[in-house]
């Protein structure tokens, strides 16, 4: 007879805590939980903290100056600048071969867009822009939506409640909940609004790591998945498609994914800690 190998152990010589104990009994009752290693030190949440506060200023100067007429690659170069400026490394250059510090993601093209110098920017775009930071070792990931000029009521709206999706998945992220109830709350939201949500990709644990447990799958049950547990730090960034759910991965890149019908797909993305009361907001 086998026995399952917890993933919440307290290290030889420690005293359980409440938290401890809690975690293992509801481990005991069949729940997934998360290593305990996945829990951030005060000290660590600080240093994401920091690295957020750098991310979060990217994405506020990439709005203060995307218009129509700029090419993508001169956002990756606002991106790569103003990270290096102070004292950041951009995650993405490099990671796995990806070749920018941004990943840019117009129209129809759900992620991973690599900036070039030939996309130049329309009127009527909506791009996704996602931007990961490192600073002294510690992770910070968003992503924001823009809007080039005025677009059509459909895009418009797209934005809007994939903007929605997140907001409600966070509202949906409670301690001692599942991940599987952030995604059934943003799967109902989609799907009330006519839009489908993209499975092939989710969010993730974050902050130590660019990637790490749990896996935030947008769509799903209430009552499923790992254990929300406070002390843990993962992104929220729900891909929201006006047409099918189904995506390709461009062949002549490797990275861009884009819709199958390539109808326009929308997307925004926090970091979260969760805490006693619900997620607070690292980097958005």
């Amino acid at each position: 007879m086998f026995t399952r190998r917890r993933r919440w152990r307290v290290p030889m010589g420690e005293e359980p805590t409440a938290l401890d104990r809690r975690v293992m009994a509801l481990e005991s009752r069949g729940a997934l939980v998360p290593r305990r290693n996945l829990i951030r030190t005060p000290e660590e949440i600080e240093g994401i903290r920091k690295s957020g506060v750098i991310n979060t200023a990217i994405l506020d100067l990439v709005g203060e100056k995307i218009h129509a007429g700029m090419s993508t690659l001169e956002i990756d170069e606002i991106v790569h600048s103003y990270t290096i400026e102070h004292g950041a490394i951009p995650a993405t250059l490099g990671y796995e071969g990806y070749p920018k510090s941004v990943c840019t993601s117009i129209n129809e093209v759900v992620c991973h867009g690599i900036p070039s110098a030939t996309e130049i920017l329309k009127e009527g775009d909506i791009i996704n822009v996602d931007c990961t930071t490192i600073l002294n070792g510690f992770y910070a990931d968003a992503s924001r939506m823009y809007v080039i000029g005025g677009t059509t009521p459909q895009k418009a709206k797209l934005v809007q409640v994939a903007k929605e999706c997140l907001e409600i998945g966070a509202e949906a992220a409670k301690p001692f909940g599942f991940v599987g109830d952030i995604g059934n709350a943003i799967e109902k939201h989609a799907h009330k609004n006519g839009f489908s949500v993209v499975r092939d990709l989710c969010g993730h644990g974050v902050g130590v790591k660019f990637h790490d447990e749990p896996e935030v799958l947008h769509y799903g049950k209430k009552g499923t998945g790992m254990l929300l547990v406070p002390g843990m730090v993962f992104t929220i960034e729900p891909m929201i498609n006006m047409g099918t759910w189904k995506v390709f991965i461009d062949s002549a890149d490797g990275w861009t994914v884009i819709t199958e019908d390539e109808k326009p797909s929308a997307q925004w993305e926090h970091s979260f800690l969760m805490t006693e009361t619900g997620l607070e907001i690292l980097t958005h």
